[in-house]
C-alpha cells in the first residue's frame, strides 16, 4: 500500500488545496492530509476548526484520512508508513522553496520521497493568506474556498 503524506497549515483549506489532494488521491492508496499545528503561531482557525472544515469538504474522498501534527513533517510521514510526501505548486515562484523542503527531508531520510503536484490553472493564485485577506475587507470568497468553508467563515465571529 502506498501510503502519501499532505502535509500543510490549510489556514483555511482552499479549492487549490483540494485540487491537489484529489489529485493525490487518485495516485495513491491512502493519503493523509495532515494540518501542522505549531505552537508558536497563533492560527487564523484553530487546528480542530481546519480539520473540521477540511473532513467536510471531501466526504467522497474515501481514501483521505485527515490528522495533525506538530514537529517535523519527515518524522511524521515515518511514523506513519509513509512512502511519499506531496508538496503543491501553483507557480513557478513556489518551487525554489518547495524544492529546498524537499532537499532537506531528503537528507534527513531518503526513505521519503517528495512528488510535486500542480493545481489547475484556475487555481494559481488561490493562497490561503490572500483568502484571509479578502474576508477582512468583506470581499467574496466564495470562488476560492469550498463550500462548508465558505459557510463557516461567513457565519462565524472569525468573520
Amino acid at each position: 500500500m502506498k501510503i502519501a503524506i499532505y502535509p500543510g497549515s490549510f489556514d483555511p483549506v482552499t479549492k487549490g488545496h483540494l485540487d491537489i489532494l484529489k489529485n493525490a488521491a487518485g495516485i495513491f492508496d491512502k493519503v493523509i492530509i495532515a494540518v501542522a499545528h505549531n505552537g508558536e503561531k497563533k492560527g487564523f482557525l484553530t487546528v480542530d476548526e481546519r480539520i473540521k472544515l477540511i473532513k467536510d469538504s471531501i466526504p467522497d474522498l474515501k481514501n483521505v484520512v485527515v490528522d495533525s501534527f506538530e514537529g517535523l513533517t519527515i518524522e511524521y510521514a515515518q511514523k506513519h508508513g509513509a512512502d511519499v510526501l506531496i508538496r503543491g505548486l501553483r507557480a513557478v515562484s513556489d518551487f525554489e522553496y518547495e524544492m529546498q523542503l524537499s532537499q532537506t527531508n531528503s537528507a534527513l531520510c531518503d526513505k521519503v520521497k517528495t512528488v510535486f503536484l500542480t493545481t489547475k490553472p484556475k487555481y494559481n493564485f488561490i493562497s490561503s493568506s490572500t483568502i484571509k485577506e479578502i474576508l477582512a475587507n468583506g470581499g467574496d470568497i466564495s470562488k476560492f474556498v469550498p463550500e462548508p468553508v465558505y459557510n463557516y467563515l461567513t457565519n462565524s465571529e472569525k468573520k
